[in-house]
């Protein structure tokens, strides 16, 4: 399968060369890894563009060997001493960063590294970009406090030029505190003490660190949102410090020839009018490469490039009268695993690009044409690369605030009592703020076609509300309100779990007013040897002595979920892509050298899935 990646662009800054610690980083030893953490490289690690969906040329990458301390949380100060090295992206607990240390509630985790800018920045911003730090960040530029941010799943931001000294190199100082489950915020199954289907805490960054030199007037994000039955694009743009008569230049090309363009004013909306569109589907993944101007008396200010899809999810009537989930208005069974997006060496971190393309790749390869990302949410390329190879998106919420839940759980029956937790009002304020950031950052991805704000009522709370604000704030997809949780007959879809057997929602009672799902079933269970994060305490839902054992059982639960899709079922999600870490229920190993019932005899076992035509 050809390989898609964008490339390393232009480079305007240089990495300072604080090297004294270049030889101090090594793997941690002692839990398997995967094949791709010999190719990590300590001078750039993750040395791809991090922002698919609005890059510039000039950007320099600041990932690699970084200064850290672990002090009491006490100490606000930026430490006078540092404990040692640290290669970042790479979470502080993962073996990938060299330390392998956990932080803890009561302790700051500090980063620290030196860089160098261009001399002349006059009329310019330097902007510091971080993909993803969990969980509560403070920012200082030469000892100076630029920003805080609170969030561990979604970018953020910060226009440094005021923090600047004189001379090219720059100081940069990162403050995080992440109380993990001693706290409200979102953190997905991050636990201080795994066990079961509780994995590893992780602290501190966990996505790539960038800088980027723009203009005082610039692009700051789009809004895209494809309307395939009139086959017009709609972009709104968002604009910093734009003047009276600043124009939007947008030019849509198909393979590298213009397909179309408008202009319109700044902080506006334009609409391209695209003939003879393509529609975007798993079997045809097509993009569109976008380029973005400002005008200003006929100069182009600020450029970017993106691109798009054009792709509808919506729910249709079958000649039954049972909704179903429809692609481009055309029935198409979604089929995925469940993925936790948990590596041994790196955590929540790939090791590489290629690990998390290989991922995918081999999702595609075993017959699945979607993915349910569970409770985490991904670096920007991982959306990327979906759109690129075709592979529709559930996106969830990660979980947090969890406990004193009431579940139902029944797949037959939906209570009428409101089972929602009582949230504080911090903690409903943190759930709401990040949720909004996440769809922000996610929007333009053609891949997501489901939003899922919560999971088997894992801190569920309001749930009309929350479903509601979601569906009004993204009327272009679909709200699974709760995966497997309290079922309030909100949302358009009515999704259950049930392990390992497949089960649906009785059609007859709830098939009329949302479409019916089976959101996690499966679990099937074979530990490999030399391939497990424990050599004891390893479990699935059901297990097995053997590959043959195991694909017989996947062959019955497939083909009871075939004879589901008739009577009403529009999509259903298998656990899971991966062992992680205690869990042995995956498709593949943990450490992903094994596939364990075969790439292509579980390709041919899934595709009689896709064979149904729903009218």
């Amino acid at each position: 399968m050809k390989k898609l990646c964008l490339p390393v662009l232009g480079i305007l800054f240089f990495v300072s060369p604080q090297l004294s610690g270049q030889g101090q980083w090594n793997v941690v030893p002692g839990k398997i890894t995967t094949p791709w953490a010999t190719n990590v490289n300590q001078q750039q690690p993750l040395p791809e563009y991090p922002r698919p969906q609005l890059v510039r040329k000039e950007w320099q990458n600041l990932n690699g060997l970084w200064d850290y301390a672990i002090v009491d949380k006490n100490q606000n100060a930026i430490p006078k001493t540092f404990d040692g090295k640290i290669l970042v992206p790479y979470p502080i607990e993962s073996a990938l960063s060299g330390v392998g240390k956990k932080v803890g509630k009561d302790n700051f985790l500090w980063y620290r590294k030196n860089f160098q800018i261009e001399k002349n920045l006059k009329n310019k911003k330097l902007i510091l970009h971080f993909g993803a730090v969990d969980w509560q960040t403070a920012i200082f530029i030469n000892g100076k406090q630029a920003g805080t941010h609170e969030g561990g799943y979604d970018p953020f931001s910060f226009d440094i030029t005021p923090y600047l000294k004189k001379g090219r190199t720059q100081e940069i100082a990162i403050r995080v505190w992440d109380p993990t489950d001693a706290g409200p915020q979102p953190r997905g199954k991050q636990v201080s003490n795994p066990e079961g289907i509780w994995y590893t805490s992780v602290t501190g960054i966990w996505q790539t660190v960038w800088i980027e030199e723009v203009p005082t007037t610039y692009i700051i994000s789009t809004k895209q949102t494809p309307d395939i039955d009139n086959h017009v694009l709609n972009i709104e743009t968002f604009i910093e410090e734009s003047l009276p008569g600043d124009q939007i230049n947008v030019i849509a090309l198909k393979k590298g020839i213009v397909a179309a363009k408008s202009t319109g004013n700044a902080d506006g909306n334009i609409q391209l009018k695209i003939p003879d569109p393509v529609f975007w589907s798993p079997g045809n993944p097509f993009l569109y490469d976008l380029k973005i101007q400002i005008i200003r008396k006929g100069k182009v200010i600020d450029e970017a490039a993106s691109y798009f899809a054009f792709r509808k999810i919506s729910m249709e009537k079958d000649n039954k009268g049972i909704q179903r989930m429809m692609l481009n208005h055309q029935f198409v069974f979604q089929f995925g695993p469940l993925d936790q997006g948990w590596w041994p060496d790196g955590l929540y971190t790939a090791p590489t690009e290629e690990a998390t393309l290989n991922d995918l790749v081999k999702t595609k390869g075993m017959g699945f044409n979607m993915i349910r990302k569970h409770v985490k949410v991904e670096p920007a390329r991982w959306y990327h690369d979906c759109d690129s190879l075709g592979i529709l998106v559930w996106q969830d919420m990660p979980s947090g605030d969890l406990g004193d839940n009431a579940w139902n759980s029944h797949p037959g029956i939906i209570s009428g009592k409101n089972l929602d937790k009582n949230r504080s009002p911090e903690s409903e304020a943190i759930y709401r703020k990040e949720w909004k950031a996440i769809i922000d950052a996610l929007y333009n991805f053609p891949c997501i076609v489901v939003w899922v704000p919560f999971n088997e009522a894992w801190g569920e709370f309001k749930t009309r509300e929350i479903t509601a604000w979601t569906k009004n704030y993204d009327p272009s997809r679909l709200v699974n309100s709760a995966s497997g949780g309290n079922f309030l007959q909100t949302g358009d879809i009515l999704d259950i779990h049930n392990y390992p057997d497949p089960e649906m929602p009785t059609p007859a009672i709830f098939g009329s007013k949302q479409i019916l799902v089976l959101g996690e079933f499966g679990g099937l269970g074979l530990p490999i040897e030399g391939h497990t994060w424990m050599q004891k305490g390893n479990w699935g839902y059901q297990s097995f002595k053997n590959a043959d054992e195991l694909r017989k059982r996947y062959s019955e639960l497939i083909q009871n979920v075939n004879n589901l899709i008739p009577l009403g079922l529009s999509a259903a999600v298998y656990t899971q892509t991966t062992d992680v870490e205690n869990e042995i229920n995956g498709l593949m190993t943990y450490d992903r050298k094994v596939i364990k019932m075969g790439e292509k005899e579980i390709h041919e076992i899934n595709q009689k899935l896709y064979q149904h035509k729903i009218q």
